[in-house]
Order: structure tokens, then C-alpha cells, then sequence
């Protein structure tokens, strides 16, 4: 039986890979729980699942963890708690459900220490794609999580990659897809964070408002598949029901489709390479109706546009364009910055970054530093 190490245990992926656990004890044991500071809930986990490490980046919140723990679980505490455990000789299988650049490391360290790693963390892809494909010569292995790359990774088994001609990542536009331009600008974070088809975590809600969740998503394809920016497209899919497609070189397109329940794509890839029975309910097209697809407005969403550019010309922008994102969606969040001034700092950092070569992953973090520091110059001087 697998062993398996959740990272991100107390955010939305990392709730759900537990509940496809709980339903499905046969996909494997829990060796490893690590969370960032939520100590009410990752003890009640430990308690549930009784891994034997258990990791928390918080070092105050520890404290509410030590006592309580079951006897010989062994408690790491630190920022460098997710990579431990990623890194685990007993662990055959990692969850990074990190939120954001910090899940960067620990997908590093898992694919070294030769794990499968279920991957519902696309910034560590986009932000340190050369890494990662050094990583991978150890032996370790990706199986994309995210719906998108999920649909993808299951079509390629359908065709030689040699014959795609065309990779089509769905969205399902948002809340605000209908939205004029000047109506956009004036939407709450409150607003943003009312998804009409998925359940998931707070910024990644808000991402997939801005459509920045699908730019990442674009360069996130294209370096994990091979394919250059050209060749991928997006659609609008509101119903969220087709999840990717892969067209090939005879024009055929191949797609999957299934409900919009991440445990779906979370218990594919903790089964993989098999396919196992889900007790996550069965996909009903009579019942579903219609199923709808438009392109995407690239004027009112320009993360699409951006997106593109950070990938054609690479090294610093992707990672700035990720960066960016993130100090200006923390702003929004907290009613600093409207919703149309996510895009504004984006731009801003990806026009004034210093261009660079990246080749370790001090330059990642000295590119993701500067671009933070741009976005919090044009948020706050409104530049």
C-alpha cells in the first residue's frame, strides 16, 4: 500500500485528498500531514489519520500542537517542514496542495528524493520549470492534479506526444465573464470569491476571477507537456464539465470530461497509474443539458495576453508575472486595490523586472523579491 504525504493538509486540496482517503482507504496511508498555521485543524487530522510525521511552517502555533499529538509522532517545525516531509524515505506519494510559490521547494526536494508527486501547485511549475526538469532526472514523477492538466495528462495517453497539434485548456470564465469592463473594476473581493462551479481556496477563487489561474495554467501546459505557447489554447467553458483537450496532428480532439469535484482529479492521481472506482458521483450529460464555449475577452481579462508574453519570452517574466500576482490579489483581499488594479501591478512588474538568465533557485527568489517590490510600488503610488 502507498504511502502518502499531504502538504497543504489544511487548505482546500489538501481537505480533499483527505476525504478521498477517508472514502477510499484502499488508495493508501497517511505517513505525513504538513500545514502552514492551522493547529486546530492539522491536530484534528492527525488525530483522524495518525501519520507519523507532522509538519507545521508556523513556529507559534506549534505549541498548540505538542501536547496533544499521539505518542512517537515526530513533530517538525519551520518553514523547511513541507520539503522534510516531501523527502521522507517511508513516503511513496506526495500531495502538494502548498498555496502558491512557497509549494516550490517541496516539489523540488520530493522529485529528488524520487517520489510521484500529485502536483495541484502549478506556480512551483511555472516559477522553476528548469529545476524541475533537473529534478525529474532522479527519478521522481509528476501527476498534475489541477483539472486542466489532469484532462490533458489523460488525453496524451490517447497519441504519440509527437502527433499533438493542439492543446485546449477550458475556464469556465468566472463569476464576472459577462461583465462590462467599467462594472469589473467595481467588483469586491466578497464578489470574487463566489466561484459558480468549484470549491477551492480563497486565492485560488480570486485567480480564477482575474483569469490569472488560466495564464499560469497556459505556461504551466506548456512546460509540462513540451508545447510551445502557440499551440495552446483557451476556451470558455462555463459548465466546467470538459475539463481539457488534446487535438492531434489527424485533427481528431480528444477530451475529458467529468463533474467539477477536484476529489475527481485527486483520486486519479493517487490511484495512477491505475484507474480505481470513485465514490465521487458519476457524470449525467442528459442531465447536464448543453455544454457551452466562447473565447476568452482578451481586452477585459488581459492575465490571458500577459500570460502568453511572460511564456514567449520566459526566464524572469513568468516568475514575475506569478509573483506580481500574488502581492496584488493579497491586496485586493483586503480591499486596498480595486479588481482591475491586479492587472495593472502585474503589468507593471513584468515591463520593469530586470531581465536575467535563471539558473538557481536564488535567482528565482531574487526575481520573485523584485517583482513583489514593483507591484507594491505601483499599487501604492497607483503608478
Amino acid at each position: 500500500m502507498k504511502t502518502i504525504a499531504v502538504l497543504g493538509s489544511t487548505g482546500s486540496i489538501g481537505r480533499q485528498t483527505l476525504e478521498v482517503l477517508r472514502a477510499h482507504p484502499e488508495l493508501g496511508q497517511v505517513g505525513a500531514l504538513c500545514a502552514h498555521g492551522n493547529a486546530e485543524l492539522l491536530l484534528a487530522q492527525a488525530l483522524a489519520f495518525c501519520p507519523a510525521f507532522v509538519g507545521i511552517a508556523d513556529e507559534a502555533a506549534a505549541d498548540a500542537l505538542r501536547p496533544y499529538l499521539p505518542e512517537g509522532t515526530h513533530l517538525e517545525v519551520g518553514p523547511q517542514a513541507a520539503a522534510v516531509a516531501a523527502a521522507l524515505t517511508e513516503v511513496d506519494t506526495v500531495v502538494n496542495g502548498v498555496s502558491g510559490f512557497a509549494g516550490t521547494e517541496p516539489l523540488l526536494a520530493a522529485l529528488r528524493a524520487q517520489k510521484t508527486v500529485a502536483l495541484a501547485n502549478k506556480e512551483s511549475i511555472v516559477c522553476a520549470h528548469k529545476l524541475v526538469d533537473e529534478a525529474l532526472r532522479y527519478g521522481g514523477k509528476i501527476v498534475p492534479v489541477d483539472s486542466e492538466q489532469s484532462a490533458i495528462f489523460q488525453c496524451l495517453c490517447g497519441g504519440a506526444h509527437s502527433e499533438v497539434k493542439r492543446l485546449w485548456l477550458t475556464a469556465s470564465g468566472g463569476p464576472f465573464r459577462t461583465l462590462s469592463k467599467e462594472r469589473l473594476c467595481a467588483v469586491t473581493a466578497e464578489d470574487a470569491l463566489h466561484h459558480p462551479t468549484w470549491s477551492m481556496g480563497a486565492k485560488i477563487t480570486i485567480d480564477s476571477a482575474t483569469l490569472f489561474n488560466k495564464g499560469l495554467e497556459i505556461m504551466e501546459a506548456s512546460y509540462l507537456f513540451g508545447i510551445d505557447g502557440a499551440r495552446i489554447s483557451v476556451l470558455v467553458h462555463p459548465e466546467s464539465i470538459v475539463h481539457s483537450m488534446v487535438e492531434f496532428s489527424d485533427s481528431s480532439v480528444l477530451a475529458q470530461l467529468s463533474r467539477p469535484d477536484m476529489r475527481l482529479a485527486i483520486h486519479y492521481a493517487l490511484a495512477w497509474p491505475a484507474r480505481m472506482p470513485s465514490a465521487f458521483g458519476a457524470l449525467n450529460l442528459a442531465e447536464a443539458g448543453k455544454l457551452t464555449f466562447e473565447a476568452p475577452d482578451e481586452e477585459r481579462f488581459p492575465s490571458i495576453p500577459l500570460a502568453y508574453a511572460a511564456l514567449a519570452e520566459g526566464e524572469v517574466l513568468p516568475i514575475a508575472y506569478n509573483a506580481a500576482n500574488e502581492a496584488a490579489v493579497a491586496r485586493f483581499r483586503s480591499g486596498e486595490i480595486g479588481f482591475c488594479g491586479v492587472f495593472h501591478a502585474v503589468e507593471y512588474a513584468m515591463a520593469h523586472i530586470s531581465r536575467g538568465t535563471i539558473r538557481t533557485f536564488a535567482d528565482i527568489l531574487e526575481t520573485d523579491r523584485e517583482a513583489r517590490s514593483l507591484a507594491e510600488k505601483a499599487m501604492e503610488k497607483k503608478i
